[in-house]
């Protein structure tokens, strides 16, 4: 089941997204089942039907917190000259900084080396603290893609990462919910235009998604709709004013925004 957020006159709802082409993408045909209120625990059409072709896809979550975690593939810690960490390296992206598809990422004036970072994100469903692996599933909502942007020059000068991966914008997420999925083995890709950056695949995370929310879960209270970022792989790099950037994830679909400078 596909959950998107939408934009339809003066009205945001939630609805059950159905009848994409064979690669996933909106068509005429498309059609959103609205939902009453949130789409957490057993969803609840209101009887409504409208076509996809008509609303604007919002940000398919708004969430309380955003935790990423750094370092999370092997080849991209060796391209940024780090060691494998030991167990997640957790960072925490502010909510103001999410936006959704088609939206705008803005360059900061304080930075000029932003690069993209293609993720797979995990939207949490309920309520949960100190999930043990095996209920894991229980606790997921489903994913969706992410980019986490990062300014990297003041990544570089700062102690932490709050400044450099907080800034308005730098969580682009979307484009909908795919609540059917494994995360254990998926592509990531990321485009620059027509120029491919980053190509790796779930596989190949030194902590798996189960792990993550499971060790995320022993540190903190997780609310409905909380997101986490599981790492990104080798290949990030610049994005300048003019770009497009598009995120794609095997059975999920494509993200992509544009990118200005402020």
């Amino acid at each position: 089941m596909r959950i998107c957020r939408f934009s339809h006159g003066e009205e945001v709802s939630f609805g059950v997204l159905d009848n994409l082409d064979d690669q996933g993408e909106i068509t005429d045909n498309s059609i959103i089942a609205i939902l009453k209120g949130h789409p957490f625990g057993e969803p609840d059409p209101d009887g409504r039907v409208i076509a996809a072709s008509a609303v604007k896809l919002l940000a398919p979550i708004l969430p309380s917190k955003i935790i990423g975690i750094g370092k999370n593939y092997a080849d991209h810690a060796a391209e940024m000259k780090s060691e494998l960490p030991a167990e997640p390296l957790m960072f925490l992206k502010p909510s103001t900084a999410v936006i959704g598809p088609g939206e705008v990422i803005t360059l900061p004036n304080q930075s000029s080396m932003v690069h993209h970072e293609a993720e797979l994100a995990v939207v949490i469903g309920r309520f949960c603290k100190d999930v043990p692996r095996d209920r894991v599933s229980e606790v997921i909502l489903g994913f969706t893609c992410a980019n986490d942007v990062s300014a990297r020059d003041v990544q570089e000068s700062d102690v932490q990462w709050s400044r450099a991966k907080g800034f308005d914008t730098f969580c682009p997420l979307g484009p909908w919910i795919e609540t059917d999925l494994d995360p254990s083995d998926l592509a990531v890709t990321a485009y620059v235009g027509d120029d491919l950056r980053q190509s790796g695949n779930t596989k190949n995370m030194i902590f798996s998604a189960v792990d993550l929310v499971s060790f995320v879960s022993h540190q903190m209270t997780l609310l409905p709709g909380d997101v986490i970022l599981t790492g990104t792989p080798a290949g990030v790099g610049p994005i300048v004013s003019g770009d497009e950037v598009e995120v794609a994830i095997e059975g999920i679909g494509s993200l992509v925004n544009t990118v200005q400078r402020a």
